[in-house]
């Protein structure tokens, strides 16, 4: 539905034809330009941060690997909006950094030393990088960790080098995990909207949000929305030829998973730098800047009625979200599970594609059959009883819980696969065979063993609803605010550091899922 309105709008309208050439001319060709420098940037440095440092954890052994195994997954907790936002004011000329480096040094004023300014293309690639690397970290320490022992000891046996190890039989080995982790950070390096704006690059998602709002024109920026949408199934056609046929599975006679080889002196510590580098920069730091402006400009007052209203609005609607994509996860996961019909398993594929819909593109091709849904039912209203209920969808609420679920339902329906998966077939047939039928067996079989998955992936879906951006600025009702969007209008105003505690909460809000994610994918791999 969101697509053929965006296809709709972009075609049909009456003004379409005369605003395509202004946008071909004078704003696609930055947008297209910075979206791609903005991407390839991000995907190159955060694949580099993310395989190189699950390569160190899984293949080695050094002083503090434990801990940091899962806590590099901690930048994850961040969103990116955030994550600008706060080294902007770190490293500005007021920030603590050059007020510091002012202090030591006598220098007053710019003009005295040079510092790099983050508002720009290559700021914004080091910041999305170090927040976004966990995805491709996350999916290639599964793989290297599952590496048969044989293949990489004979390696060793043979007197391979660990850089050769490395670049013969450990990267081509995870090229499927790291293709599926760099898909899903170029996905969301296109979804953001916050940071980019915030550090002045002006991409696609940015473009379509000003056209939209600021210069009120919504078939122009369906226009852009459809180049990008080009843009994204050429990244998901790209991942595909990537990954290919490529598959990797560990022989049911030798699991052992490979023997990591201890590190002393000089390459302990440069392995463990390397580890804690992107800990520092991409969740200690932030956080810590944080917890300090709430401390010392006494924000804790703020937290009155003004901001618990902000916090539940955002739990409200997370978790209205996520129990309604819990709900659609296990239907259709269920039904893909048992069902005989052929068409079951792609129409679960292709339901779960949401993800790959950037939340600006969901937000403007959701509006208009929701706008109009919401139209008729007034006119029906006010036909039949003499009312005006306005929009009833919009107004609400439901639209902005509709584009949630829309965009994070593949994870409610990976974590019902990923737990129903724990069943064997065999048991569900065992269950037939004693006249329990479907229902029964999904209440006594599939739900308790399901549940720790089913938990784990409601945390996700939760968290990613908090962190939400550009859905949320777009579909929310009027006068209604999140504690995203709450931020995000300070950063704007340029008083973020006002909007510090509001930025923790989403913050902690999200820590405690990805602790748990990090430490259930250490104990099943490592």
């Amino acid at each position: 539905m969101p697509l053929a309105a965006l296809l709709v709008t972009a075609l049909s309208s009456p003004e379409a034809a005369e605003i395509w050439p202004h946008l071909a001319a004078n704003v696609l060709p930055t947008a297209l330009l910075q979206t791609l420098l903005l991407t390839i940037g991000v995907g190159v440095v955060a694949a580099v941060i993310g395989t190189g440092t699950a390569w160190l954890v899984t293949q080695f052994d050094f002083p503090g690997r434990r801990s940091l195994e899962w806590l590099l997954v901690l930048p994850l907790a961040l969103p990116t909006y955030l994550t600008a936002y706060i080294y902007v004011e770190f490293l500005g000329f007021q920030g603590p950094l050059q007020a510091g480096l002012r202090a030591l040094t006598g220098w007053r004023s710019l003009r005295d030393y040079w510092f790099p300014d983050p508002r720009n293309l290559p700021g914004a690639i080091a910041i999305m990088a170090i927040v976004l690397y966990p995805y491709i970290y996350l999916s290639t320490r599964a793989l290297f960790s599952l590496q048969g022992a044989t293949m990489v000891e004979a390696a060793r046996s043979l007197g391979a080098a660990p850089g050769r190890l490395f670049w013969r039989i450990g990267l081509p080995l995870a090229r499927p995990a790291l293709a599926a982790g760099l898909t899903l950070v170029l996905l969301e390096t296109l979804n953001d909207i916050g940071a980019t704006e915030y550090l002045g690059v002006r991409t696609l998602t940015l473009s379509i949000y000003t056209t939209w709002l600021n210069r009120g024109s919504l078939p122009g920026a369906a226009q852009i929305a459809g180049v990008m949408l080009l843009v994204v199934f050429l990244l998901i056609w790209i991942e595909a030829r990537l990954r290919g046929q490529r598959r990797f599975a560990l022989s049911a006679r030798q699991p052992r998973p490979v023997g990591r080889r201890p590190l002393r002196g000089s390459h302990a510590l440069l392995a463990m730098l390397a580890c804690s580098m992107p800990i520092l920069f991409g969740a200690v730091l932030p956080i810590g800047y944080l917890a300090a402006e709430v401390l010392q400009r006494g924000l804790l007052a703020q937290f009155d009625g003004a901001l618990l209203r902000l916090l539940g609005n955002a739990l409200l609607l997370a978790a209205i979200a996520s129990a309604l994509v819990l709900a659609l996860g296990l239907g259709i996961a269920t039904a893909s599970r048992m069902g005989r019909e052929t068409w079951l398993k792609p129409a679960a594929r292709i339901a779960s594609l949401g993800y790959a819909l950037p939340g600006t593109v969901l937000a403007l091709g959701l509006l208009i059959p929701i706008a109009a849904f919401d139209n008729l039912l007034a006119n029906a209203a006010h036909a039949l009883f003499g009312i005006k209920p306005g929009l009833i969808l919009i107004g609400s609420g439901a639209a902005l819980v509709i584009a949630y679920a829309v965009r994070f339902l593949t994870i409610g329906i990976s974590g019902m696969e990923s737990g129903l998966s724990r069943v064997s077939p065999r048991i569900d047939d065992a269950a037939r065979s004693l006249g329990a039928g479907r229902p029964e067996i999904l209440r006594r079989i599939h739900w308790p063993l399901a549940r720790p998955a089913v938990a784990a992936a409601a945390l996700l879906v939760f968290v990613d609803c908090l962190k939400e951006l550009p859905a949320t600025l777009l579909l929310r009702p009027l006068n209604v605010d999140t504690l995203a969007t709450a931020v995000y209008g300070q950063a704007s105003r340029g008083v973020f550091e006002e909007g510090a505690l509001a930025a923790l909460l989403i913050i902690l809000a999200g820590l405690y899922p990805t602790v748990i994610l990090a430490r259930s994918g250490t104990n099943r791999v490592g």
